[in-house]
C-alpha cells in the first residue's frame, strides 16, 4: 500500500476523533463545567494522538513536512464539512465549497515536482 494512501487513513481515522474532541462537547456538554468538558475533549484527543503521530511518522518517509501539512488541512477540512452538517446540525453553505477549491489549490502546489 502506497505510503501517501495509508498516511491518508490513518489521518481521516485522526481527524475524526480530533473533530469530535474539539466541537461535540458544544452539543452533548452544554450544561456541564468548561473544565468537564476539557477533561472529556482530552480523552477523546488521545485516541486522536494514538492515530495521527504514526500516520505522520509513516508520511514523514516520503513527503516533507509542507506535504504532511497540507494533506492534514485538506482532511480536516473534509472531516469537519459532513461534521458540522450531519453532527452539528449546521447549514451547508457554499463557503465550505470555496475553502475546498482553496485547498485543492495548495495540494497542487505543495505536491507539485
Amino acid at each position: 500500500m502506497p505510503v501517501i494512501f495509508k498516511t491518508s487513513i490513518l489521518l481521516i481515522a485522526s481527524n475524526i476523533f480530533m473533530t469530535f474532541a474539539w466541537y461535540s462537547h458544544l452539543k452533548n456538554l452544554g450544561g456541564k463545567t468548561w473544565y468537564f468538558a476539557a477533561f472529556a475533549s482530552w480523552g477523546i484527543a488521545l485516541f486522536e494522538y494514538l492515530i495521527q503521530v504514526p500516520a505522520n511518522r509513516i508520511g514523514y518517509t516520503e513527503m516533507n513536512l509542507a506535504q504532511l501539512k497540507i494533506l492534514q488541512e485538506v482532511i480536516a477540512l473534509s472531516v469537519f464539512a459532513p461534521f458540522a452538517v450531519l453532527y452539528m446540525n449546521q447549514p451547508l453553505k457554499l463557503n465550505f465549497l470555496w475553502a475546498g477549491l482553496c485547498l485543492v489549490g495548495a495540494v497542487y502546489f505543495i505536491f507539485k515536482a
